[in-house]
C-alpha cells in the first residue's frame, strides 16, 4: 500500500510497511547517512540498525529546543565531512522535529541533497511527513523560518508506535482528530469507533487512521503545496495551539495544543453564531478530552501573553487576528478579523470550562 504525492519540487511516495525489512534495502542509496534521533536509537539499535556504522550513521538528541539555525549548522559540519556532495542520500529517522532539521539541511546542503525519511512518531506518520514544508523556531517563535523540501520517499511503519511514550502518542492524536473533523462528519465518525483501538495502540486501526489522515492532508495540498490558499484551512488549531506552545516553553507539545486550540477555535465559532453549542459539546466531551493527556497549567492561558504570539503568527495578513474555525456543516473557514477581545472571551470561557473540570494541573 502506498500514496503517491505530486509536488512542484519532486513527485514522492509514501510506502505503508508491515515489516522492518525495508531498513535492510537503503544501501542501494549510496554514498548515504543515516541520521538518527537518539531515542530511536536507544530503542532499536542493535535490533534494526545493525547494518549501520559510526561512519555512516549520525545519533543526535531531540527536543524542542533543538529546533534551530544552531542544530542545522552541527549537522552541516558533521555532513561536509563526507566525501560525496550533491550525490549524498541522507536518511532521518524520527519525529517531526528531527524531520524539520534534516528536511532543512537536505533543502539547503549543496542546494538539495536526496532525502529518504522514516518517521517514528504518531504525529509525523500521520501528519508532517507530506506536505514538504520544513520549520525552525527562531527568536522564541514557532516555525518562523523554513522551507518547501518533501523527501523523495517516506516509509512508514505503525510498530515505532508501540514504544512511543503516551504524551508524544496523543499529540499526534491531536493532528489525527483535526485532520478527520475538516473531512466532515461521517469521517469524525468513523474515527469516533476506532479510537479506544487506536488508544491502545492496535496496528490495523492506526494504520487505517495514518492512511485516512494522510489522504484528507494530500486533498489539501495537492493543489496549494506553497500554502497560499486552501492549504490554510490546515491551520485548524494552530493559531491558538502555536501560541498555547509558546507561553507554556513548548511544556505543552505540538499535538497537544493543537487539540487546545481546536477548543478555543470553536468556542469562538459558537460565539460567532457559526457553531451550535450542541455541536460543539459533542466534539469536545467525545473527541477533544479524549484525546488530551497533557494537563495544561491554568498560567498557559494569560490572555495577553497567547494573543501577543498570535500577532506574530507568520500568516497574519491584517491589523487582527488570524483564526480558522468550523461551521456546523463542518466546513472550515479562515479570518483575518478576529478581535483581540474575543480572542480573550475565548481564552476566558476555556479557562471556567477547565476548572469546572478540575482539570488544570495544580
Amino acid at each position: 500500500m502506498s500514496i503517491k504525492i505530486q509536488s512542484n519540487i519532486r513527485d514522492y511516495e509514501v510506502f505503508f510497511c508491515e515489516s522492518h525489512d525495508f531498513l535492510n534495502n537503503f544501501s542501494q542509496y549510496e554514498p548515504y547517512c543515516y541520521v538518527i534521533d537518539e531515542t530511536v536509537w536507544n530503542l532499536y539499535g542493535d535490533r534494526l540498525f545493525k547494518n549501520t556504522t559510526d561512519k555512516t550513521r549520525i545519533i543526535i538528541p531531540i527536543n524542542e529546543d533543538l529546533k534551530t539555525l544552531s542544530s542545522v549548522q552541527r549537522l552541516y559540519d558533521q555532513l561536509t565531512k563526507y566525501s560525496a556532495k550533491r550525490n549524498l542520500t541522507m536518511i532521518s529517522i524520527g519525529g517531526g522535529i528531527l524531520q524539520d532539521i534534516t528536511g532543512f539541511v537536505a533543502s539547503t546542503l549543496y542546494r538539495g541533497i536526496n532525502w529518504i525519511f522514516v518517521p517514528t512518531t504518531l504525529l509525523a506518520q500521520a501528519d508532517s511527513c507530506i506536505g514538504s514544508k520544513t520549520s525552525l523556531n527562531y527568536g522564541g517563535f514557532k516555525n518562523l523560518i523554513g522551507t518547501f523540501y518533501p523527501p523523495s520517499k517516506i516509509f512508514i511503519y505503525p510498530e515505532f508506535l508501540k514504544t512511543q511514550a503516551d504524551s508524544d502518542f496523543y499529540s499526534g492524536l491531536g493532528e489525527v482528530v483535526k485532520l478527520h473533523i475538516m473531512d466532515g462528519l461521517i469521517k469524525t465518525r468513523e474515527l469516533l469507533d476506532v479510537l479506544p483501538s487506536i488508544r491502545r495502540k492496535e496496528t490495523l486501526s492506526l494504520l487505517k487512521a495514518i492512511n485516512n489522515s494522510l489522504l484528507i492532508k494530500k486533498s489539501y495540498i495537492s493543489d496549494d503545496e506553497f500554502d497560499s490558499g486552501r492549504r490554510n484551512l490546515l491551520n485548524f488549531g494552530h493559531c491558538f495551539g502555536h501560541a498555547l506552545e509558546s507561553t507554556s516553553q513548548f511544556e505543552i507539545p505540538h499535538g497537544q495544543a493543537v487539540v487546545l486550540g481546536l477548543l478555543l477555535a470553536n468556542i469562538v465559532a459558537v460565539n460567532r453564531d457559526l457553531l451550535s453549542s450542541k455541536m460543539h459539546a459533542y466534539i469536545t466531551e467525545n473527541l477533544l478530552l479524549p484525546s488530551l493527556v497533557i494537563k495544561p497549567k491554568k498560567e498557559h492561558f494569560d490572555s495577553e501573553a497567547i494573543i501577543e504570539a498570535m500577532k506574530k503568527d507568520k500568516k497574519r495578513t491584517g491589523n487582527e487576528l488570524a483564526l480558522v474555525m468550523m461551521n456546523e456543516d463542518f466546513k472550515n473557514i479562515r479570518v483575518n478579523n478576529l478581535k483581540p477581545s474575543e480572542a480573550a472571551q475565548a481564552i476566558a470561557e476555556s479557562i471556567r470550562y477547565f476548572d469546572e473540570l478540575k482539570y488544570f494541573k495544580s
